[in-house]
C-alpha cells in the first residue's frame, strides 16, 4: 500500500482538495493507497513516514533541504487537476 500525504498552509482547505483528487486517481486505477492531509508545518516532520507528499507548488520550497531519500515531494500547479496528479505520478514511475 502506498502512503500519501497532502499538505497545505493550514491543513484544512487545499490539502483536503488534494486528498479527494488523489483518492479519485488511485481508486480509478485500483491502486491501494492510504491518504492523509495536514498543514505544511506538520508535514515537514511527517514526510519521512510517507512514500509521496503532495503540496501546492507555492509551498514546495518548505521541503528543500530536508533529508527525504525515500519520499517524493511533488508540487502541483493546479490542485483540481487529476490529469496533473497522474502525470506527476508517472514521472516518478508510479504507473497509474
Amino acid at each position: 500500500m502506498i502512503k500519501v500525504l497532502a499538505a497545505c498552509g493550514s491543513g484544512m482547505g487545499s490539502s483536503q482538495i488534494i486528498k479527494m483528487k488523489l483518492a479519485n486517481v488511485f481508486r480509478k486505477k485500483n491502486i491501494p493507497v492510504e491518504i492523509h492531509h495536514c498543514a505544511v508545518s506538520e508535514a515537514k516532520s511527517l514526510a519521512k513516514q510517507y512514500d509521496i507528499v503532495f503540496v501546492s507548488k507555492a509551498l514546495l520550497d518548505v521541503f528543500s533541504g530536508l533529508d527525504l531519500p525515500k519520499t517524493h515531494v511533488i508540487g502541483l500547479q493546479n490542485l483540481l487537476s487529476e490529469k496533473e496528479i497522474t502525470e506527476q505520478l508517472e514521472a516518478i514511475q508510479l504507473t497509474v
